[in-house]
């Protein structure tokens, strides 16, 4: 198959086209989740996003290790389990368990591994010895070990900039009154009193942020790699901070060939934040609106574009998945043997163009406008009667294939077993039909909705759905 894959790529500032150092075994990382809080929507719309695209490139025959680390001490950390008087180490456990959970809840299972940082102390620490010996390091008496960015003439070539703005995402742990330069930031923190500590050469202490990101991926893929991924708020400077620690160590450039970073999620047009009241949680989420619901609304947005959740917007997000769900029912009661080259031309289409968009830089969107276009010219095609069973049979397939990348369809909903009863009153309701007595047929149709079904009338006859 011939590579048409290409990607926005955040270093380079275009789209490149899709070229993994090792042929076809691609080595993705993306930045997981600091353990101290319940995951909100802004965690599930780029954990599913990443799902969806490793599932994708997997349905392209690439190997992809995926690996997404788990932030277990951090200043958050510390700070939070001093309030509910537990111990950081307790308290990420506890969080780190909600995540999983969360996880499994969204159906984002293509992550091969989640590495904790304190599992990777060893390796943290040989890399802020190694940035020490070639001079990338200096120590800050009764404070840290600190990156020195001066020394690193490259640094801001990813963000196009080098000074810390009032937005930059910049823990406490990078202060101090006696850096050499505003934007060096801490790559190792002495020990404090009550604080998680480990033993170091340089001192005890605890990793800073950045730091553990590299380490982990040193170990997994060495000094060079695919992808990295992560939100657009840590461009700069946590990311910047990595490509500098990664390629001062190694002398290797880039760090990462494609640098991709997913757009902001937003509730009701605004910034979700627990002082706005807006802040929902995934499990919120969970109780209000089925899983491949909110998968479908992340599906149909651009990734690096930015994507608003409203109520009306999940209520136009349903009504296209039940477009969907409603041609499947319509395809498994076609019964027609003789196939049209109508059908065979569309059907053709929709396979080369649904693909071809998402090889642009998986360009969901324009994806699914070809799917909506295709089921529409369906419709059309099967209230004609110029859909085969052998057809049909085939679209339902290539349904299957594409929603084991999305997850957006409830097969188990399109599939399921119509009780005989409600096969009866749908007979009695033809019957009536046939008759034009409408008031009885109405009345039929009332009951058939009382027991959690719909019937819809068709050219192949009653299409029966669940409620």
């Amino acid at each position: 198959m011939k590579n048409n894959l290409r990607i926005y790529n955040t270093l380079t500032g275009k789209k490149d086209l899709f070229k993994p150092i090792k042929a076809k075994k691609v080595n993705l990382f993306v930045c997981g989740p600091t353990v101290f809080d319940y995951s909100h929507l802004g965690h599930a719309k780029l954990a599913i996003t990443f799902d969806l695209l490793v599932k994708y490139l997997r349905s392209r025959g690439y190997d992809v290790f995926y690996i997404q680390n788990i932030t277990n001490i951090d200043d958050k950390i510390i700070a939070r389990a001093r309030e509910k008087g537990v111990t950081p180490k307790d308290l990420a456990s506890a969080f780190e368990k909600e995540w999983m959970q969360s996880m499994k809840a969204l159906g984002v299972d293509s992550v091969s591994k989640y590495p904790r940082a304190t599992d990777y102390i060893k390796e943290i620490i040989s890399q802020v010895q190694r940035l020490q010996t070639k001079g990338f390091a200096y120590k800050i008496e009764n404070d840290g070990i600190y990156y020195n960015i001066a020394k690193f003439k490259n640094y801001g070539k990813l963000a196009g900039r080098t000074v810390l703005g009032a937005e930059d995402a910049v823990s406490r742990i990078d202060y101090s009154k006696d850096k050499k330069n505003r934007g060096d930031f801490c790559l190792w923190k002495f020990s404090s009193e009550n604080e998680p500590s480990w033993p170091a050469p340089f001192g005890d202490g605890r990793p800073g942020w950045h730091i553990e990101d590299t380490a982990i991926t040193e170990k997994f893929f060495g000094p060079q790699y695919d992808i990295h991924g992560g939100a657009r708020d840590l461009i700069f400077p946590h990311h910047e901070a990595e490509i500098a620690q990664m390629e001062a160590i190694s002398g290797k450039r880039p760090m990462a060939k494609y640098w991709m970073h997913v757009g902001f999620l937003t509730v009701n047009g605004q910034k979700m934040s627990k002082s706005l009241g807006n802040f929902i949680t995934i499990k919120d989420l969970l109780a209000r609106c089925p899983v491949n619901i909110f998968r479908f609304l992340v599906s149909k947005n651009l990734w690096s574009s930015p994507m608003d959740y409203s109520e009306s917007v999940m209520i136009e997000v349903r009504g296209a998945v039940e477009k969907i769900e409603e041609l499947l029912r319509k395809l498994k009661s076609v019964k027609i043997a003789k196939a049209s080259k109508e059908a065979n031309s569309e059907i053709k289409k929709l396979k080369i163009d649904f693909y071809k968009e998402l090889d642009d830089d998986f360009n969901t969107p324009k994806a699914f406008a070809v799917m909506f276009d295709f089921i529409s010219k369906a419709n059309i095609l099967l209230d004609k009667n110029s859909i085969s069973k052998k057809q049909a049979a085939e679209v339902y397939k290539f349904f299957q294939e594409i929603n084991k990348i999305f997850g957006i369809i409830n097969f188990q909903k399109v599939n399921k077993t119509i009780p005989a009863g409600i096969k009866i009153l749908v007979k009695e309701r033809e019957s009536h039909r046939k008759n034009k007595d409408w008031q009885k047929a109405d009345q039929v149709r009332q009951q058939i909705e009382s027991q959690g079904f719909s019937v819809q009338d068709s050219e192949n006859g009653p299409v029966i759905k669940s409620i």
